[in-house]
């Protein structure tokens, strides 16, 4: 007698599609905001030209003018290539946001044109440029000149935003990067036009499961006059308490809460032993209550939000 057996059943694996799984073509803008860079820009656009000769990818380098009292625009202009001139400064973000929006292709490369960013990493970016929305040159290579008195406002800004994105973030404000365009697209409403420009879109990206890769890259020591200023630290660290609190507000109220309400608690304790409740005691505790009720409401309005956005643009 044969015994039939039923045959195991095909095991299929579908791949889940995505917007952001496009491939894109091969083709890359390359973007340079340059303010009072005369008499670097040509040197910088010199080697970006020589570095991408040597690689498959169509591109265009487009030289952004953000108000120059010098002859950057003109120095820029006799390499041939494109350049866009503000009519006053209007800062790094705005001529970052200019140059994206002029770009022709879908990947967009950002890198400064003072020298402190190695043409020669624009390949090893471009390497990873497939199933990524954001590929970062974080400043950890071998070489990594970062001024010392930078460095501690650098590591707590690093460390409180790797903290409220919930992940590790190796270089928060990185001026070299390659970026989908749709991905600046899709957070534009939020990127300032100062320095924060980098900061928001690390921010942005990271707090919504966005695919980042950051590869390690030398940083040198600039040339000319560094435009950063110590009043920069505070307002990235307000930028990064903002875009937090706009994506997740519960990494902000949440602990906001257990301090209040630990000093209140603690204080009723010891009122407690003292046998009179004060109203110090009952205010930290209700403050505490406050605080996470209105972290609630704007985490819930965070995620409709989000999902709006989402909706929209078919991610």
């Amino acid at each position: 007698m044969i015994e039939n057996t039923p045959s195991a059943p095909a095991i299929l694996i579908e791949e889940t599609q995505e917007v952001r799984d496009r491939e894109l073509s091969q083709a890359v803008t390359i973007i340079l905001p340059a303010f009072n860079e005369g008499a670097h820009v040509a040197g910088q656009i010199q080697a970006v030209r020589s570095i991408m000769n040597g690689t498959e990818w169509v591109y265009e380098i487009v030289v952004v003018d953000d108000g120059s009292s010098d002859d950057t625009g003109l120095n820029a202009a006799s390499e041939g290539i494109r350049v866009l001139r503000h009519n006053k400064n209007r800062g790094y973000g705005a001529a970052l946001k200019r140059g994206i929006a002029a770009a022709q292709y879908d990947w967009v490369m950002i890198i400064d044109a003072d020298g402190t960013y190695p043409s020669a990493a624009l390949p090893l970016l471009l390497e990873h440029a497939s199933g990524n929305d954001m590929v970062v040159g974080a400043r950890t290579g071998a070489i990594a000149k970062v001024p010392f008195v930078r460095r501690p406002a650098k590591w707590f800004l690093g460390s409180l935003a790797s903290y409220l994105a919930g992940q590790k973030l190796p270089d928060l404000n990185s001026g070299l990067r390659l970026m989908r365009k749709e991905l600046v697209d899709m957070y534009l409403h939020l990127l300032p036009s100062g320095f924060s420009f980098t900061t928001t879109i690390t921010l942005s990206a990271a707090c919504n499961d966005h695919d980042v890769k950051y590869v390690p890259i030398d940083y040198h020591a600039r040339l000319g006059k560094s435009k950063i200023r110590p009043r920069h630290a505070y307002d990235f660290l307000l930028l990064i308490l903002r875009t937090i609190v706009f994506f997740n507000p519960l990494k902000v109220f949440i602990p906001i809460g257990l301090i209040l309400a630990s000093l209140g608690l603690g204080k009723f304790i010891y009122d407690i032993t003292l046998g009179n409740i004060s109203e110090s005691a009952l205010l930290g505790i209700l403050g505490a209550l406050i605080v996470w009720a209105v972290g609630l409401l704007a985490d819930q309005n965070a995620r409709i939000h989000s999902q709006n956005v989402r909706a929209r643009r078919g991610w």
